[in-house]
């Protein structure tokens, strides 16, 4: 009987990326952007450890020491953080469990590498901006091309509490203007959402479309000069001369780390400080589930202190104390 021979790890890897993650997961690009990174990360390391080129590496080279070795290297040489670390480790093991069901032979060692675990972090406190801190960093002078568009970009990010994929996403057709306005999002797993626009970023919105001599709704909302989509580089780098202005004006933005993601948590904490239910909230900022949204509730040590408020102390009377006499010490020294 002849034996069947095993699959190259060559072409697992193809398989995964050509037919497993894009048409049968229909996975979005961006997500299968991130596993390719992982996945090119391990082929490097992979060169470099075992000497190894990737059409050459097997599926037994990928065993658990290995994969160890490897995660280890993520952070100790790229300075990858747990987070980061883990989420490489979740694209490898989605790797190693299509392995597992396409080719039986190597469940054994698709099991070995399944057994590396995911590793624990401590969450950090949310950082997030006072309603002056960020009206500072949002006051961005509109008297230049770039100016007005930093300050409708810095406006939207606080308005919507969008990631920043989905700010640098949205084309000028997913703005609606009228008598509701509001900006479609297009979110993390092909969600999307609609979230409101304030009147004055709707009007500022609209000043930005007639300045632009109304562009076409498949263009990006914030260009570049060139007419593209910003990029993620392009929003920090921005957001980082906003943040310098504004620490001109007031000096204590010198010692705040501010990031896009820290508007996004800035819009969390004013929706919650304002009384908004926290299932709203999760709905806003396009939450997976309400769990995440309960770290802002964590953060908010206002309303702790309001709800302890609102929870009358026992009425407990305080006892002084009284030493034993010399009689009682005595026998409880025996």
């Amino acid at each position: 009987m002849r034996r069947e021979t095993a699959i190259s790890f060559a072409s697992l890897v193809q398989e995964f990326f050509t037919d497993y993650l894009t048409q049968q997961r229909a996975l979005s690009p961006l997500t299968v952007a991130s596993y390719r990174d992982a996945i090119t990360l391990l082929l490097d390391f992979a060169e470099r450890r075992l000497g190894k080129v990737p059409t050459a590496l097997q599926l037994a080279d990928v065993n658990r020491p290995f994969l160890a070795e490897f995660l280890d290297s993520l952070e100790r040489d790229r300075g990858n953080s747990v987070r980061s670390r883990n989420a490489r480790l979740a694209a490898i093991r989605s790797f190693m469990k299509f392995v597992a069901r396409r080719d039986i032979s190597s469940l054994h060692l698709a099991e070995q590498a399944l057994s590396v675990p995911m590793k624990r972090f401590d969450r950090p406190m949310l950082g997030f901006l006072t309603r002056e801190q960020i009206r500072a960093v949002i006051d961005v002078p509109p008297g230049t091309w770039l100016g007005h568009r930093d300050r409708l970009m810095l406006t939207l990010l606080y308005n919507t509490g969008a990631r920043v994929s989905e700010v640098i996403g949205i084309r000028v057709g997913h703005a609606i203007l009228g008598a509701a306005p509001c900006v479609h999002l297009h979110g993390k797993g092909r969600k999307q959402r609609s979230v409101p626009l304030w009147k004055e970023t709707a009007r500022e919105l609209k000043a930005w479309l007639h300045l632009n001599g109304d562009p076409p709704k498949e263009s990006p909302l914030l260009p570049t000069r060139q007419g593209h989509a910003m990029t993620r580089a392009n929003v920090s780098q921005r957001l980082h001369l906003a943040v310098e202005a504004a620490t001109a004006r007031r000096p204590e933005h010198s010692k705040l780390a501010i990031s896009p993601h820290t508007i996004r948590h800035t819009t969390a904490m004013h929706l919650l400080q304002s009384g908004v239910d926290v299932s709203v909230i999760a709905l806003w900022l396009g939450h997976e589930s309400p769990a995440t949204t309960h770290l802002y509730v964590e953060a908010d040590l206002a309303m702790k202190e309001r709800a302890l408020a609102r929870l009358a102390p026992l009425n407990v009377k305080s006892a002084r104390y009284q030493p034993p006499d010399a009689l009682r010490r005595f026998l409880q020294a025996l």
